[in-house]
């Protein structure tokens, strides 16, 4: 792995990131975590998008209830002792 040399510091790369839509962060998020491990599967993606739309479409239905976030934490919370 080669070394990059880059003109900006840390810190400055966090400020910069700052003045970003959330859009664009989620965006150079994604292109850091892609490049640092495997390339995406089109194949998974694809699955996972029919898995989202179908758990939308159970939830849109009424065929399935959601649960709060804050009911879910406090469920996990006692799940591990917290």
């Amino acid at each position: 792995m080669h070394a990059i040399r880059v003109s900006m510091t840390l810190e400055q790369i966090v400020a910069a990131t700052r003045q970003l839509s959330p859009e664009q962060v989620v965006e150079l998020v994604d292109r850091l975590t892609f490049e640092l491990y495997e390339a995406p599967d089109p194949a998974n993606d694809a699955a996972w998008a029919e898995e989202a739309r179908r758990r939308y479409a159970e939830i849109k239905s009424g065929k399935v209830k959601t649960i709060p976030g804050e009911e879910v934490m406090a469920r996990a919370r006692k799940i591990v002792g917290l």
